[in-house]
């Protein structure tokens, strides 16, 4: 079929899809003829005539070691060559394995390892850190001249910015080039899940510290692990305000988060006493910026604990005993804090709740109810294991049926697009990839509310993200995103060619494009043309 014949084609499946409102007709007026197909392709209009954007592509239901590449799909980043020819000598069981109990092995390329290590956020630990920060602030705020002090502010917030690009980049690369992958999923789910906004008072100097301190050590061991290291952390209690609450001046923002969005849910069977309750055992937990230790009344004394930035300050804790989910919680301070914690992660709604979501970012947008509560029954029996609550989900026949229909939402798009183009070479620059994120409304630790991004399609599913992709899938597919450029002069250009035109590609990609898919990479005029349209197509929306 020629490119002009399928085009038309194309052009008639779309008209349909604005006249049943699938997508509005301002969009059709700002598509370029040459543009044309490529974003059809992308839209998904092509693979049935009139399909939508969130259409779920047909996979085969059998056993896991029947397709293992859409298994690396849907359990990495994305598939690439090398990851592929890793799966295929392990054996799919070996590699779910060996996915989900990570040695302590190096697992990142040379190269990329010294990129991080020369990162501040990885030299310096998070006191020094945010020591040396706050006195530059409070220096700056004693400058008497107006505009010394703007520039000497101005040089404060530009710091922030840099130590919060240095924790995206660390992200980006460890998503790109880590053999463990499942861990650097979980560790992106976990802190979506337990989401905090750099943009809040000082938070872009932390973000890094919370990520690597706080998450990543814990992404598939023990939720309870996990939930004591996040509640723990400077970084939450900024950016719920539990800094700010004491007896007497109660601050339930944090204590509401904790049920709602992190263990029991909306529907968990909490009340508003319990908020209260949960807010009393919280207070006198908090943050410590300087240098200085409190007054602390001396019976209480023992009582007070500094660990890093990390303050539990007696004086402000409420020692009354509480009421908490039914059950009494006597006043003794911290050990308040880990009671409270210990019954919140292992009731059986937390198990549920937890199961769902990771259902829902592993399975489907609607995960079956049959799904979720075998995974909360080994929640529950491996008193809250992750890896163990995913194997349960790995093994299911619910995941093996859903590989190739989970649409991809903005970072599993970029990151996926760019390993599968380049696969094991360091990039030099991921200020393209932070942009592209920027551009689709998905920053990394740019999510303002509590509740973390959207996992569903219907989040990313527009015409202005769609299009958006193809512009990414072209500045990928022709090689002038800018990834091998160094954001420094003195760290020079390494140029490369994206090679998606490879084995994994006619082994185990190509049999999976529908026809309309094949016939428009048929119809490229050049390389670059048919990388950029094997990255915008309908199939690649989807892990």
């Amino acid at each position: 079929m020629s490119k002009a014949k399928l085009g038309a084609v194309a052009l008639g499946a779309l008209r349909s899809n604005v006249a049943t409102r699938r997508w509005p007709l301002a969009t059709i007026s700002v598509i370029s003829t040459n543009r044309l197909l490529p974003l059809l392709l992308l839209s998904g209009v092509l693979v049935s005539g009139c399909s939508t954007v969130s259409r779920h592509f047909p996979t085969d239901s059998g056993s896991l070691a029947a397709d293992p590449v859409r298994v690396l799909d849907r359990m990495s980043w994305g598939a690439n060559p090398s990851s592929a020819r890793e799966v295929m000598r392990m054996g799919i069981g070996q590699y779910i394995a060996s996915q989900l109990k990570p040695d302590a092995t190096p697992d990142l390329p040379q190269a990329v390892e010294a990129q991080i290590a020369a990162m501040t956020i990885t030299q310096k630990s998070l006191l020094p850190l945010v020591g040396q920060l706050e006195q530059q602030r409070k220096e700056a705020d004693t400058i008497k001249s107006d505009e010394d002090k703007k520039a000497a502010q101005q040089s404060y917030q530009q710091e922030l910015t840099r130590l919060a690009r240095e924790a995206s980049t660390r992200a980006l690369l460890r998503a790109l080039y880590s053999s463990n992958q499942l861990r650097e999923q979980m560790t992106w789910f976990w802190f979506d899940h337990f989401n905090v906004h750099q943009y809040k008072a000082n938070l872009r100097a932390m973000v890094g510290d919370y990520e690597d301190r706080a998450i990543r050590p814990h992404a598939l061991g023990h939720f309870r692990d996990l939930l004591r290291a996040v509640v723990y952390h400077p970084a939450m209690l900024i950016y719920l305000d539990n800094a700010q609450n004491a007896a007497g001046r109660i601050n339930e923002n944090f204590a509401r988060e904790v049920m709602e969005l992190h263990t029991l849910g909306v529907d968990g069977g909490y009340s508003q006493r319990d908020v209260q309750e949960l807010a009393r055992i919280l207070t006198g937990v908090g943050v410590n910026l300087g240098s200085i230790t409190p007054n602390v009344k001396r019976e209480l004394q023992s009582q007070y604990l500094r660990d890093g930035l990390f303050e539990f300050n007696p004086n402000r804790h409420d020692y009354g005993d509480k009421q908490f989910l039914g059950q009494r919680v006597q006043g003794a301070g911290l050990k308040e804090v880990d009671e409270a914690l210990d019954r919140l992660a292992r009731l059986p709604s937390t198990a549920r709740f937890i199961s769902r979501k990771l259902a829902t970012y592993f399975v489907s947008d609607d995960p079956p109810s049959a799904l979720v509560e075998r995974m909360a029954g080994e929640f529950e029996r491996s008193d809250g294991d992750i890896a163990a609550t995913l194997a349960a989900l790995f093994a299911s026949p619910e995941f093996a049926a859903s590989l190739g229909g989970k649409f991809k939402d903005p970072i599993h798009y970029v990151v996926s697009a760019v390993r599968l183009a380049y696969d094991d070479k360091p990039i030099l620059n991921a200020g393209p990839m932070i942009n592209w994120l920027n551009r689709m409304a998905e920053p990394l630790h740019g999510r303002q509310t509590p509740d973390g991004y959207p996992m569903t399609s219907a989040a990313w599913a527009s015409p202005g993200q769609m299009a958006t992709r193809f512009e990414i899938a072209k500045a990928i597919g022709t090689g002038s995103a800018g990834l091998f450029r160094g954001e420094a002069p003195s760290t020079g250009e390494r140029p490369a060619f994206p090679q998606l035109s490879n084995a994994l590609f006619y082994g185990s990609l190509q049999p999976k494009l529908s026809k309309p898919t094949i016939e428009a990479l048929d119809q490229a005029n050049s390389p670059q043309e048919w990388n950029t349209f094997l990255l915008a197509s309908p199939e690649f929306m989807n892990r």
